[in-house]
């Protein structure tokens, strides 16, 4: 499945710029960045489940927001992306 992560940290307090550091790190093992905090990732159920859990484990709810979104059908048909795009799909081919 292709998923959309965001997500706003509250960096006001020492621990809120580790819960940045953490989450960022949590969504780079599951995806790629396409803005300073969203993620395209595409994942098999397990794998998303899991970054969930680790996803809620890292933030405060009382303090950040972290929104996930489900696309439907394939990236390309889901996404419209303006300006720089640093997309990479790994489902193609890449020449090294």
């Amino acid at each position: 499945m292709d998923i959309l992560v965001t997500y706003d940290v509250s960096t006001e307090t020492n621990e809120g710029r580790s819960r940045l550091r953490k989450v960022a790190k949590i969504c780079e093992g599951y995806g790629q960045r396409v803005q300073f905090s969203v993620f395209e990732c595409t994942l098999g159920e397990t794998d998303f489940t899991r970054m969930r859990i680790r996803l809620l484990r890292v933030i405060a709810p009382q303090e950040d927001s972290l929104r996930i979104y489900r696309l439907r059908g394939r990236r390309e048909e889901s996404v419209e992306a303006f300006g720089i795009d640093k997309y990479i799909n790994f489902r193609d081919s890449l020449v090294v």
